[in-house]
């Protein structure tokens, strides 16, 4: 499976804004974006060029990318899954990229990053609707239950995660239940649920040149 490997906080560097591609990290003065907020490389430093239309878009799609760790072949993917839903397309988009298996479990707040839910994904510690699931890209539905698997509970990550996620806030198309480790999809995740920092449009607008 392709991915990004290199080092996380050069990407938010890039993109001139904290991406939490490190979980609670990101909040700590130990964060690369606090102590050098500008581009990487040796020119980053310096004053930013005002950015063409294309280049905004640019930009937009590849900090959407990089915010839910998917590569390019993939996210496109998305997108055209979008385009053929009814709905505006970059709505839609948004919603897939949030009923991804690998963000449902770091929303559920099994996992402080995105990354490292995918990794616990991969590992095959949790069960949709029953049956394990190892693929971060699974598309959850409408009604599914996703339940940590009966025979990873035992491990000390998990222990550990059992007591923090008592302080986690679900979002709203998401109810978790804390003593059977599972969380459920009770609505698909409406514009106000998601990330407002990203504009969808400027990623309608880069794909439909």
């Amino acid at each position: 499976m392709a991915r990004y490997t290199g080092p996380v906080c050069k990407l938010c560097r890039r993109e001139g804004m904290k991406l939490m591609l490190k979980g609670d990290r990101c909040m700590t003065p130990k964060c690369a974006f606090e102590r050098r907020p500008f581009a990487p490389g040796m020119h980053g430093a310096k004053r930013a060029r005002k950015l063409s239309d294309y280049g905004l878009q640019l930009r937009e799609k590849q900090k959407a990318r990089r915010i839910y760790g998917i590569v390019e072949k993939q996210f496109r993917k998305h997108y055209e899954e979008a385009q053929r839903r009814p709905g505006a397309t970059g709505e839609n988009l948004l919603q897939i990229l949030e009923m991804r298996l690998d963000n449902v479990v770091y929303r559920l707040g099994f996992a402080d990053s995105r990354s490292q839910a995918r990794q616990l994904v991969r590992h095959g510690h949790f069960n949709v609707n029953g049956r394990k699931t190892d693929v971060p890209s699974f598309l959850v539905k409408l009604g599914d239950l996703i339940m940590l698997r009966e025979n990873s509970r035992a491990k000390e990550y998990f222990k550990t995660v059992q007591e923090e996620i008592r302080r986690h806030d679900a979002p709203p198309w998401l109810t978790l239940d804390i003593s059977s480790l599972s969380g459920k999809i009770v609505s698909v995740p409406s514009r106000g649920d998601i990330d407002a920092t990203m504009e969808e449009q400027l990623i309608v607008e880069y794909y439909s040149r």
